[in-house]
């Protein structure tokens, strides 16, 4: 992310103003940077948060327990009551439990907050390109301990879900782990529309109502939205040129002679690859993929036998961060995740800022103090499934 402060005459004074000698002028001039301080990265995040279009906020007052009412799950599941994946602590290890769905649901919340610092000739020298660093180390830290928290919560509910609807040979895989929401690809390392086809028709077995029936469509949309590596979404706008057609004698000899209709390809092609296919919005995660932190996150959660077809000629295995890739898709029609956010009881603000007081007159060094209050929990695991590649 580039953050860049405007050139204009009050900004270049208070930045002056931080660095002054005069311990009094230079801090009524940090506590006006301050406020100004926290908006800043408070948008930054919501901008650059790739689990922001994931969760749902539910604001809470800062000095209140954040709170979730399940009143709307009651009777969705045959024993009357929820899993709920979330965190105790930022960084911990994303945890499961069974409440009641008649009951209120209270959230832990934790912490995430960065401090900086730079020296104070800076500031009196007006160095506003320096000053814009500052303001982007602070927001990068928090971001990045962010999305690692919020992510998580989704691979852990997407590892370990179960639905029983689901059973050995639903959507035609017979290898298919009983319950789980993750099938394996028809080929190892490549993704096909055959594939979401199949991932679409997981997520409507998923989705049976409570009464084992065919739910109301206002609760669910099906899948909205698919997080993909950049190696898969390569192979999506090969689609452009490469024949797509699967249907072949055995399961892992796929003829490859029949090609997507001209107008899908030429739109794929003048587009550089689809955003959207069946309706899905296709969005691209350098974390995914084979070797990377949510496919090393993702391999430390799952026990399941989840492995492309093509792993072992048809028989799936586990799945491993090494060798495979995942694709998850989330249902965003159903509110499912939940981001339980503080909000300053005076101001309203969500990420505050003050100026760091560990440093006196002597340091020469002038710094900023920020957190925000949040908890990631997953109340309804049937808004996420995935694809092993």
């Amino acid at each position: 992310m580039r953050l860049k402060l405007k050139n204009t005459p009050e900004q270049v004074e208070l930045i002056k103003a931080m660095g002054s000698k005069n311990q009094l002028v230079a801090r009524e001039a940090q506590e006006a940077f301050a406020a100004f301080l926290g908006p800043v990265v408070r948008k930054v995040l919501q901008q650059a948060a790739t689990a922001g279009a994931v969760y749902t906020d539910a604001p809470f007052n800062q000095d209140e327990g954040a709170s979730y009412p399940l009143d709307l799950y009651y009777n969705e599941t045959n024993d009357g009551y929820v899993s709920v994946w979330s965190q105790n602590v930022a960084g911990g290890l994303p945890t499961s439990q069974d409440v009641s769905a008649i009951q209120e649901l209270k959230i832990a919340t934790y912490r995430l907050d960065a401090a900086v610092s730079i020296t104070k000739k800076y500031a009196r020298q007006a160095r506003l390109d320096v000053v814009s660093k500052l303001i982007e180390r602070m927001s990068q830290e928090v971001l990045l301990k962010q999305e690692r928290n919020a992510w998580a919560v989704v691979l852990n509910a997407l590892a370990n879900a179960s639905t029983n609807s689901v059973t050995a040979g639903s959507v035609g895989i017979t290898s298919l782990t009983t319950g789980s929401h993750v099938i394996p690809a028809h080929n190892t390392n490549r993704f096909q529309l055959q594939d979401l086809n199949k991932l679409m028709t997981l997520n409507k077995r998923i989705n049976q109502s409570w009464g084992d029936g065919t739910p109301d469509a206002a609760y669910s949309s099906g899948i909205t939205d698919l997080y993909v590596s950049p190696e898969i979404k390569e192979q999506i706008r090969a689609f452009a040129y490469q024949p797509m057609n699967t249907k072949g004698a055995g399961q892992d000899t796929p003829r490859t002679d029949v090609a997507l209709p001209d107008n899908i390809r030429t739109d794929i092609f003048n587009a550089a690859g689809m955003q959207e296919i069946y309706g899905v919005n296709v969005v691209e995660l350098n974390e995914l993929g084979i070797g990377q932190k949510y496919n090393t996150l993702f391999d430390e959660f799952d026990s399941g036998n989840i492995a492309p077809h093509g792993s072992t000629a048809g028989t799936a295995i586990a799945f491993a961060g090494g060798t495979h890739e995942l694709c998850v898709g989330v249902d965003n029609s159903k509110g499912a995740f939940v981001r339980a956010i503080a909000q300053d009881g005076d101001t309203g603000d969500t990420f505050t800022t003050s100026p760091d007081d560990q440093f006196t007159q002597r340091n020469e060094r002038i710094g900023f103090y920020g957190s925000l209050e949040e908890g990631r929990v997953c109340i309804d695991s049937r808004a996420v499934v995935g694809l092993a590649v």
